[in-house]
């Protein structure tokens, strides 16, 4: 399969909307206690032979980039890395030094996701999703097999120069 990466033009918001309400059931996030507009964020949209089937999306903060969402409709092709690879080189291209990304602690796949992929966890914020309800109330107690959904674990990767 050819995987085919670009970034989001403005003829793309439509289609990243549809993708973030199917993927995520919602438009909005929340990491590190703050509110995030995906569908307004930069990032890339992937596509297998053709078909729109991932996005990733972005937030640059000085010599930091946040990953603010990674999703993709097919699994074990290679999209999600390829996207998260476009996500680090454009932190890299506006200097960033780091590259990091919030997921909650009852998603075991996205934990062994980032981790293969030179991802560390560098934090746990724990009880940090009491606070990230206040700003969204429509986030499950319960998440992945009935897991209570509590805890931020933030991963970073450093983004030296020929990493």
């Amino acid at each position: 399969m050819a995987i085919t990466i670009q970034p989001i033009e403005a003829s793309d918001q439509e289609w990243v909307r549809g993708f973030l309400w199917q993927q995520a059931g919602n438009t909005r996030m929340v990491s590190r206690g703050r509110l995030h507009q995906c569908d307004e964020l930069p990032g890339f949209i992937g596509s297998l032979d053709g078909q729109r089937a991932g996005l990733v999306t972005v937030r640059l903060d000085g010599r930091n980039c946040e990953i603010v969402t990674l999703h993709t409709a097919v699994h074990g092709q290679g999209l999600g890395s390829a996207l998260l690879v476009a996500a680090a080189d454009y932190a890299r291209q506006h200097g960033c030094q780091r590259a990091w990304l919030i997921t909650t602690n009852d998603n075991e796949p996205a934990i062994r996701f980032y981790t293969n992929r030179g991802w560390r966890l560098t934090a746990v914020h724990k009880n940090a999703l009491a606070q990230s309800r206040l700003l969204k109330p429509e986030i499950p107690l319960l998440g992945l097999d009935g897991v209570p959904i509590e805890d931020e674990l933030e991963f970073e990767l450093r983004l030296e120069e020929g990493d």
